[in-house]
């Protein structure tokens, strides 16, 4: 996958270096405006970051930001209004339905983006959702990149590779290395394929797949992104990528926070798994689609936890064992080439990332690329303690949800709620009973059509 990813670059004009020291300010720079996009933004308690993102979403008319407040505590719907004035519109979820996990937030929110689409005539298979995290962040010129692969009608989504904004320390560097260096070109290889795995941050859907994947495409999973991924691929709609585009969010800067985030990746991952035998029955799927899919979903089951018990069994045997297999040296030389054989098993193939981090980082640090790839083998307990954790959970029918914490981030003066002169209703058919926020100014881009959802936005004011 590595080298299909390496092949991926070169047919779309990139190389490894492509995105070094790229901004993440203004994403509609050179944007074609060939498509209508809207911006779903899950939020709950989301006030440290919410602000600079809604702002950067608002230089565009073909878009519209949606912040999906999940029943927030905190200032999220105050900061993002400050911030994304009227290019934002708030869908206020309320309890008991609020928090029930991030895919019921996006298929609520899904209800209101069809009605907009219906309101403005807008043709469905020329318009995109994306999905971003409240600290997501474009790169500029991002939407040039992406709008162009979505003029092949076969394509139902694409995913952009991940970067780590606060990368200042150890922890959080070493996320941006894990996630910036073989892990991205490897995801650049399933572009081959159509495979793409879907995140939750930076993902790209056209509306007209969402709406053959069902009324609620995003499911109850622990990760609906895969899920979602899964079911794009088994109605054929390919899964696509591209090396010249990027999200950044920021990483976690806690041990402990570190380990729930990937304790929940992996217990959603590997719960994947029950829709095996979907794949492998369908026969709209290549057998290369097929074998990829598998493949993925079986990693945690067939590489990870197997790994995390052959590699300390390889370690013990190499100690114990070692001295034996030697036996035609003696002393000082014998611990020197076990050493080396050690050394090369554990860390040789982790070279080939560190090049690859070299190449894609801006400060182009050789040594600080093969620092954090030998800290592989020790930051590896972390995923084995997070799988097998995970895996516990399966098997005591644990499934709750836990949102990763934030880090404050600017844009925190000035806060005015200004819902005072914004206007809120009902959102009609929809029987969550959530409710639309949306300033005054906004209703101008709803036609001047007595539809359902224009006159109940419309009522407040005439009243």
């Amino acid at each position: 996958m590595f080298f299909a990813g390496l092949r991926t670059m070169k047919k779309q004009g990139a190389t490894l270096s492509t995105l070094r020291g790229a901004k993440y300010e203004n994403p509609f720079a050179g944007e074609p405006g060939t498509f209508h996009t809207y911006f779903l933004i899950p939020c709950l308690n989301e006030e440290a970051v919410i602000g600079a993102t809604v702002k950067a979403l608002a230089g565009s008319p073909y878009s519209t930001t949606i912040v999906i407040d999940d029943a927030s505590d905190d200032k999220t719907i105050a900061t993002a209004y400050a911030h994304g004035g009227d290019n934002v519109i708030v869908l206020e979820r309320q309890q008991p339905n609020a928090r029930q996990g991030k895919g019921e937030a996006l298929n609520d929110a899904l209800n209101l983006v069809r009605q907009l689409v219906a309101e403005r005539g807008q043709d469905v298979d020329r318009v995109l959702v994306t999905v971003m995290d409240a600290d997501g962040r474009l790169s500029d010129g991002a939407m040039a990149a992406v709008l162009p692969l979505f003029d092949d009608p076969e394509v139902g989504a694409i995913q952009l590779a991940v970067r780590i904004r606060n990368r200042e320390n150890f922890l959080t560097r070493f996320q941006d290395f894990h996630f910036w260096s073989m892990t991205s070109v490897t995801q650049f290889g399933r572009h081959q394929s159509s495979t793409v795995s879907l995140g939750g941050n930076g993902q790209f859907s056209r509306l007209s797949a969402l709406n053959e994947a069902g009324e609620k495409p995003w499911s109850e999973s622990l990760t609906e992104d895969l899920d979602l991924a899964v079911t794009l691929a088994m109605k054929k709609w390919k899964l696509a990528t591209t090396p010249n585009a990027a999200v950044e969010q920021q990483g976690v800067e806690k041990i402990k926070t570190l380990f729930t985030q990937r304790r929940r990746w992996f217990q959603g991952h590997m719960m994947m798994a029950k829709r095996l035998p979907e794949i492998w029955g369908n026969a709209q799927l290549s057998q290369l689609r097929v074998l990829e899919l598998s493949a993925y979903i079986l990693t945690p089951w067939v590489t990870i936890l197997p790994w995390s018990i052959l590699f300390h069994w390889g370690l013990f045997g190499l100690i114990v064992d070692g001295p034996s297999f030697f036996s035609f040296v003696t002393g000082s030389v014998t611990l020197l080439i076990g050493l080396v054989l050690w050394y090369l098993l554990a860390f040789g193939p982790i070279f080939v990332s560190a090049f690859v981090y070299w190449k894609r980082d801006e400060e182009n640090r050789l040594w600080m690329a093969l620092l954090h790839a030998h800290c592989f083998p020790l930051m590896n307990y972390i995923a084995f303690a997070a799988v097998w954790s995970a895996l516990a959970r399966i098997l005591k029918g644990e499934n709750g949800w836990q949102k990763t914490a934030r880090v404050q981030e600017g844009l925190t003066d000035d806060l005015v709620d200004v819902r005072a002169d914004a206007e809120v209703v009902s959102m009609p058919a929809t029987p969550l009973g959530s409710r639309v926020t949306m300033h005054p100014d906004r209703l101008e881009g709803l036609g001047h059509a007595p539809t359902p959802l224009r006159t109940a936005l419309a009522l407040p004011l005439a009243a």
